[in-house]
């Protein structure tokens, strides 16, 4: 892994985290995007730190995006007893997640046009 070198996002990646925030992805979500865009793979715990979010809140993250396909998972055996380290690396690019995420917002206007156009029409008979 080449993470515990990285520490906190740049301006770049703060203003990214934030226009994904403001195009209706959760911030949480965005910080982690964010985070696996830059860095190959992280464990969980390398993520909380670096984001500033706490476990739960990275499972969630997490959840949301194991359902849209975007992280992969990979489960790496302690040396000690315990639970195997899971390591997240996102599954595409993130210009691939941001193309979804246009399509996901053109179809969601288009509905809403359809919508509109449908309520004028009711309105003028």
């Amino acid at each position: 892994m080449n993470s515990p070198n990285y520490s906190t996002f740049n301006e770049k990646e703060e203003k990214i985290v934030d226009i994904l925030a403001g195009l209706g992805i959760k911030k949480n979500v965005a910080k982690v995007v964010v985070y696996l865009s830059v860095v190959s793979e992280a464990t969980s715990r390398v993520i909380e730190r670096v984001t500033d979010l706490r476990q739960p809140e990275v499972s969630i993250a997490m959840r949301y995006l194991k359902e849209n396909n975007w992280v992969e998972i990979q489960e790496k055996k302690k040396e000690s007893k315990g639970r195997p380290v899971k390591i997240y690396r996102l599954s595409k690019p993130i210009n691939e997640i941001t193309d979804k995420i246009e399509g996901e917002m053109k179809l969601q206007t288009q509905n809403k046009l359809e919508l509109l156009q449908a309520l004028r029409d009711i309105i003028l008979k």
